[in-house]
């Protein structure tokens, strides 16, 4: 079952499809008016997995999970939202992450700058649960191996985290004309907040022009701290609007 109700009578994850639908469809509005003269690209898709997941942890307690997303793009420059129900610990039951960007090119890398606002509804009061993140992609074909190396940084995370780095490598390589298998290694400092590394790996299929399917091994090196470091078996289905 998709959504389950919890002890006080909740519905969790669908009161907050609404939640997701709205920011991903009016958070990129005030761009689009902006622009409207311009030519501009848009990118959406919704999705489904068995688990939402985020820096190598689970994020919805082992449920199922929807998401969405919306981009819009001009040249090199671009602003999206990302949204999908969760489940955590301080009551959260959605997070939504908004970020505007630009992906230069040069010396035979892709570069990927921008900054980030991550949001999490339903966090209890008191918990500070919207920061900023700050992050930068290089990515490279080296033989048939397309590399990207992830440094992301935040001055004031989630709850009680400061400071925190998430510094991420990860290899992706065609299997066949419709699947590319991949794999990547983590690691995360914090300030207040735990430390772990954090593995992937995994293939994506096309099953058709606008269907692909994801099935990822997600583990970290700290299951002590909690059943959300555990490593876990997740599939995910998008389809692009």
């Amino acid at each position: 079952m998709l959504f389950k109700m919890n002890g006080n009578g909740r519905q969790n994850g669908a009161r907050f499809i609404p939640a997701i639908v709205g920011p991903v469809v009016a958070g990129l509005s005030t761009v689009l008016a902006a622009g409207a003269v311009q030519a501009h690209a848009i990118d959406a898709q919704i999705g489904v997995a068995s688990e939402y997941v985020g820096k190598g942890l689970g994020k919805s307690a082992g449920d199922p999970s929807v998401n969405g997303s919306i981009e819009v793009s001009s040249g090199d420059f671009y602003a999206n939202v990302f949204a999908s129900t969760a489940k955590l610990s301080q009551g959260s039951d959605a997070e939504i992450v908004s970020a505007v960007g630009w992906r230069p090119k040069a010396a035979g890398y892709s570069f990927d700058f921008s900054v980030v606002n991550r949001d999490l509804p339903g966090t209890r009061a008191g918990v500070d649960a919207n920061y900023w993140e700050y992050q930068a992609d290089a990515s490279r074909k080296i033989g048939p191996v397309n590399t990207r190396l992830r440094v992301n940084y935040t001055p004031d995370g989630f709850a009680a985290t400061k400071e925190a780095w998430w510094v991420e490598l990860q290899g992706t390589v065609s299997v066949g004309p419709k699947t590319k298998a991949s794999a990547a290694i983590a690691d995360r400092t914090a300030d207040g907040g735990a430390e772990y590394a954090a593995w992937n790996v995994g293939v994506k299929h096309k099953l058709t022009d606008k269907l692909a399917l994801d099935v990822r091994w997600y583990d970290t090196d700290s299951h002590a701290l909690g059943e959300n470091y555990d490593g876990r078996l997740v599939g995910a289905l998008t389809f692009a609007l």
